[in-house]
């Protein structure tokens, strides 16, 4: 059996590091605000979330996604009045994937 501190090692292994995802970050979305960068970076380097085998442009693609979607949006607005999830993510999808797209699409 491992003990804790083997747990947490391994666990760290599988974390990303945080020159490299801005380094992707960068190269992928061009556009996107330095700001932004860190804070996507910081995020996916430091939130516990087992991304285990996952590539870099997956976690890059999820994170992005979600904090887009519940820091720029109404998707939190639209759960607290009874929308359903599905429908709300629906919703907002495309105001996310607008802003992704610039990102990607248009050198800063």
């Amino acid at each position: 059996m491992k003990t804790r501190a083997e747990r947490r090692r391994e666990r760290r292994k599988r974390w990303f590091i945080q020159a490299e995802v801005e380094e992707f970050i960068r190269g992928e979305y061009p556009a996107c605000p330095e700001f932004a960068v860190a804070y996507f970076a910081t995020r996916i380097c430091t939130v516990p979330k087992n991304w285990r085998s996952a590539p870099i442009a997956e976690a890059v693609e999820v994170t992005m996604q979600n904090e887009l979607r519940h820091q720029l949006t109404d998707y939190d607005q639209l759960m607290l009045v009874g929308v359903r999830r599905k429908e709300a993510r629906r919703r907002v999808q495309p105001a996310v994937s607008a802003m992704i797209a610039i990102w990607k699409n248009h050198p800063a």
